[in-house]
C-alpha cells in the first residue's frame, strides 16, 4: 500500500453493528492521522464498521489499523495498542 498523505483532511463515518438501531457517527479532522487515532483508539464500543476517507481515499478495515501501525505513522500511538474489532482480519 503506498504512503498515504497523513496530514490530508479526513471525514470518519461509522455505523453500529446488523440490527442496532443507533445512528450513523460522522466526524470530520483536520488530518488523516488524527482520523485514523480516533477510530483504533477512540471509537465507541458498539461501532462495527468504520470508515476514513480523505479527498483522494478511502480506508477501511484491516487497512486502517495497517495505517496506525505504519512506521510513518506521524502521531504518539496508546501506550497498550488497542485492537478495535473492525480492525482484526
Amino acid at each position: 500500500m503506498p504512503v498515504p498523505d497523513y496530514s490530508a483532511p479526513a471525514e470518519v463515518y461509522a455505523t453500529p453493528g446488523r440490527g442496532a438501531r443507533r445512528a450513523m457517527l460522522y466526524r470530520k479532522f483536520p488530518s488523516l492521522a488524527e482520523a485514523v487515532r480516533f477510530v483504533i483508539e477512540d471509537l465507541p464500543e458498539g461501532m462495527m464498521h468504520a470508515l476514513a476517507e480523505t479527498d483522494d481515499d478511502r480506508f477501511e478495515g484491516t487497512s486502517l489499523r495497517a495505517l496506525y501501525d505504519a512506521e510513518q505513522y506521524p502521531l504518539p500511538r496508546a501506550s497498550v495498542r488497542p485492537t478495535h474489532k473492525e480492525a482484526r482480519p
